[in-house]
This record gives structure tokens, sequence and C-alpha cells, in this order.
């Protein structure tokens, strides 16, 4: 078994390379990317080499990672060097989300339940990367992420491919009544069952998309529910607290 998924609607696009890694029982740390949690960084980084090597895109590529705060900060990645990759302190500082218009970069998210979602523009050829947890939903993290494309790169939003990796989903993600006022605008994402309320984080998101020119139809969601699907995704809610991240990429070939 391949120890990633990929999405159909970038891999239609021969110069678009997007990955997301599993959990995998049988490897060291149950394959977790994550530098951040404090789990034994030579274990991480192997897992990290190995995650790279099954995507067989050469040795010339770099990785570029954010420390990841939940916040509505983007930065755009113009410089050719690894950030965040073998070393936890040269990752992005407090940002959570990414874009580039360089060749041979991969912009990658950290997850156990938040939503990354990773965008593609194939006119201007523009990629971008977002951790998109409740919190940075609620502060629209995003849409900023397409205007900043549009600003930095001329991007037409009717142009661009959202692509959603796994995260929670609302059968899973009971929140409480302050949800309610933090995302009244988006009632249809807010879904009461027997007094309890559960979010759904992708439809805000695609909602809030769609509100900048992203068009329904070039959103793509995964399907998949971390919490539902724990043995092969980590899940911090599902586990009452986890060490393991997925990692998801998004890069361009030459």
């Amino acid at each position: 078994m391949k120890d990633f998924i990929s999405y159909p609607a970038l891999d239609a696009f021969t110069n678009c390379i997007n990955a997301t890694s599993l959990k995998m029982q049988d490897k060291p740390l149950l394959f977790s990317q994550a530098l951040h949690t404090g789990q034994d960084p030579k274990i991480i980084t192997q897992n990290r080499k190995a995650f790279l090597d099954t995507l067989e895109i050469g040795k010339d590529f770099k990785i570029v990672l954010a420390n990841q705060t939940h916040s509505d900060h983007i930065a755009i990645i113009d410089t050719y060097e690894n950030r965040g990759w073998e070393e936890l302190e040269s990752a992005i500082p407090d940002t959570d989300a990414l874009i580039t218009n360089k060749k041979e970069i991969l912009l990658g998210i950290l997850s156990a339940d938040c939503l990354p979602i990773l965008l593609f523009d194939p006119k201007k050829e523009v990629i971008a990367a977002i951790h998109a947890g409740w919190a940075g939903t609620h502060k629209r993290i995003a849409p900023k992420t397409v205007l900043k494309m549009a600003e930095h790169f001329g991007s037409n939003p009717k142009d661009i491919i959202a692509q959603f990796a796994p995260c929670i989903a609302p059968c899973c993600y009971e929140v409480g009544e302050e949800f309610q006022e933090q995302f009244k605008e988006y009632k249809e994402a807010l879904i009461e069952h027997h007094d309890t309320c559960y979010l759904d984080i992708p439809l805000v998101n695609n909602l809030q998309l769609q509100e900048v020119g992203l068009l329904k139809e070039n959103i793509h969601q995964s399907g998949i529910c971390t919490a539902c699907e724990n043995e092969r995704f980590f899940s911090y809610r599902k586990e009452g607290g986890c060490s393991g991240r997925m990692l998801t990429f998004i890069g361009m070939k030459s």
C-alpha cells in the first residue's frame, strides 16, 4: 500500500504534485510527520524522507513548512530553500497559509483533524497550501489566501482549483453553543441533532471560497473523515489528543 493519497482534480495537471501522508500502523511512530509534538526528531526526519521518496520527484525539490498557529497569516515563498524540513527552528513563523509561483518547491501543511486546503492556478502557475481549523476558518484564511494570489500574481479566482484534504467531518465534530454565534452566517454548516451541535468545516470553507470567486465545480472534497477513519489518519479528537500528524503537499514540476 502507498504511504500517501493524491487527488484526481490536481493529478489531472501533469505539472502539479500533491499528496497527503497516511497513518501507517507498521511504521515508526505510525509514520507521523510532525517535528513540533515532542516525538523523536530522528524518527520523524526518517519518516519525512521516506514519504518524500515515495513521491518520486527527484532531489532538487525544496520543502517549506510553517509554524502553524491557527492564524490568518499568509506568507509568499520566493526563495529556493528548505524551511522547517530538517529542523523545526527554520519553519516560517506564525503562519497558516503558504503561496508560491516557484517551481520545484513543495508547500506543506501538518494536520490531525484540521482541514488542509490545496490551491492551484494552472494559468498563472501559482500554488498555495492552507491550514484551516475552526479558528483559521473563522478568520477566513482560505478566501484571504485567494485574494493574496490575485494581488501578488494576478490569479483569477475562476481559474483556481481547490482540493480539500481529509479532515474531521461534521459527523464527528461536536461543538459548543459559542460556535453558533461565530459561524452564524453559515447556518447550513451548523447541524443540530438531539440537542448537540456539529460543525461542517469543509462546507464553511467551500462557501467562503465561492464568495471570492471560485467556481463551485472547481472545489473538490476528499470525502474522508479523519475521526471515522482513525486507522488511516491521525485524529486529535478521536484519540483524545495525539502526537501524530499527516503532511499534505502541493508543488509544481519545472
